[in-house]
């Protein structure tokens, strides 16, 4: 399966690195060239070396998505730190490229619950943080040896 990565920060560079791992074909656009040293850490081998594709380019420029492989994505991965940016590039990534496969993360409940309702799968951090700690808090679960 070929994934198109879009934001190379801590959540797409991790989430670009298990799917490398894991043989598919990984390309990841970021707007900053210095973003590749995330992909590169924790191996001796470059990310490049390793097989996978780096484009540097704003992920709402038609030309750096394509740059980048939307054309032949089976999969799409929005993880900047944008929410605007996020779902926009999700949009053309489905309704323009008809990728089916994508995931975007959403750092806002509301919107993530909207943008799911109508179709869209979301990960949203905030909530999960929300809905583990209050759970931590009522007793219901216990975190064993994990820092924040």
């Amino acid at each position: 399966m070929f994934v198109l990565v879009v934001g190379a920060g801590r959540v797409g560079s991790a989430v670009a690195k298990l799917l490398l791992e894991e043989g598919h074909e990984v390309s990841v656009l970021d707007e900053d060239p210095e973003a590749i040293q995330l992909l590169n850490q924790g191996s001796e081998l470059s990310w490049e070396e390793r097989g996978g594709r780096f484009t540097v380019g704003t992920a709402l420029e038609i030309d750096a998505l394509i740059e980048a492989g939307i054309e032949q994505a089976d999969a799409f991965v929005a993880s900047t730190d944008g929410d605007n940016t996020n779902l926009v590039v999700a949009q053309i990534a489905r309704r323009r490229f008809n990728i089916e496969r994508m995931v975007v993360r959403v750092l806002d409940p509301h919107r993530a619950k909207w943008y799911s309702e109508q179709g869209l799968q979301t990960v949203c951090p905030t909530q999960t943080a929300i809905e583990l700690m209050h759970a931590a808090v009522q007793g219901q679960i216990r975190f064993e040896g994990v820092s924040g």
